[in-house]
């Protein structure tokens, strides 16, 4: 226990000796902040600050083990919390997503974390893998913090992307339903150089959307970058995003502003999921994201089956022709305009 206090090593303790945290954890840190851990990669901390609003945090990383640049933010700020060098003035969960992936720096071991929420994960077969068990669990963390504590709800699952980006940090911003758009969170994304947002306009089964929908949370999947391996990371080109969580968590108001007509706001238009073992992009591999096309173009194919751009400027995100069958492979977006934001 003193060891963790001092070195603030959590990660490296989830990784290593897993079987540290098999039993519930619960100690105080010298500031009266008390920390909780629930499972490997799984911890929580309560501050005793006297802010009147506290808030709850979560900060999500390695949902993709190979996504390593949010686990290297992640990881410091725990260690930061944990040494006594970081005081908070809200309640923060810290979520290591998928621990046996970022061990073989892939992105996944045998199933995409983040199309296994919103209960997916005991859909089909069921709990059949160790992605599917992570995720059920970390839904259960989520849900635990966020209704066990009073105050507003917030959500960054952070990652970063397989193939360099035209915009370079971008967030998806989970569809609302009935609920409006936050200029205020805008703001905060804007502050942490995230200036390009997608507008998502269906259900889907991805870990911001969880807690957007089923938790009433402000959650965005946030794309900080491109997929280096540990230790390679320039991480000169984080630290907009780490100082502005560094000012949420431990800051009793931190309310920066943001003007909405500098940042790039799309739709999706067009979620192409892979129907056939034949299905292939007809466009270069290193094609980044973002990347445009004139109405017409040919964006991908399989069998019986051609899919083209609708809209001329209509943009690829997420292409990825190796998915399994039935899932995501490519999103296409169109610019769009937000008009009625709440605060």
């Amino acid at each position: 226990m003193q060891e963790l206090i001092d070195n603030g090593q959590f990660l490296e303790l989830s990784r290593r000796s897993p079987s540290f945290f098999e039993s519930p954890l619960t100690f105080t840190l010298n500031n009266g902040t008390v920390v909780e851990v629930s499972a490997p990669g799984i911890i929580r901390f309560f501050p005793q600050s006297t802010v009147s609003e506290k808030k709850q945090i979560v900060l999500s990383c390695g949902v993709h083990g190979n996504e390593t640049a949010p686990i290297e933010i992640c990881d410091e700020l725990v260690q930061r919390i944990l040494t006594g060098e970081l005081t908070l003035s809200h309640n923060v969960l810290f979520l290591f997503g998928n621990l046996p992936a970022m061990d073989i720096a892939e992105r996944f071991v045998e199933e995409n974390m983040n199309r296994l929420f919103s209960g997916a994960h005991s859909e089909g077969q069921g709990l059949i893998n160790i992605e599917r068990k992570r995720a059920k669990q970390l839904e259960e963390a989520v849900a635990d913090f966020f209704e066990q504590n009073d105050g507003m709800r917030f959500h960054y699952d952070l990652h970063t992307a397989i193939r360099a980006s035209k915009n370079e940090k971008f967030a998806v911003y989970p569809y609302l339903h009935e609920r409006k758009h936050s200029k205020g969170q805008l703001a905060f994304l804007a502050a942490c150089g995230v200036k390009t947002i997608l507008l998502s306009e269906s259900a889907t089964t991805t870990f911001s959307y969880f807690s957007s929908y089923y938790h009433n949370a402000h959650a965005f999947t946030v794309e900080l970058g491109k997929v280096r391996p540990f230790g390679e990371n320039d991480m000169s080109r984080f630290e907009d995003a780490k100082q502005a969580i560094t000012q949420l968590i431990c800051e009793e108001k931190f309310a920066p502003e943001v003007d909405i007509a500098t940042l790039d706001i799309y739709r999706v238009n067009q979620v192409i999921n892979k129907h056939h073992e034949d299905f292939a992009l007809h466009f270069e591999d290193d094609t980044p994201n973002f990347m445009d096309f004139p109405k017409g173009e040919v964006l991908a194919s399989e069998s019986g089956k051609q899919y083209v751009a609708e809209y001329d400027g209509e943009a690829i995100v997420f292409p990825n022709a190796n998915v399994a069958i039935g899932q995501r492979a490519l999103l296409t977006v169109v610019p769009t305009k937000l008009e009625d934001l709440d605060v």
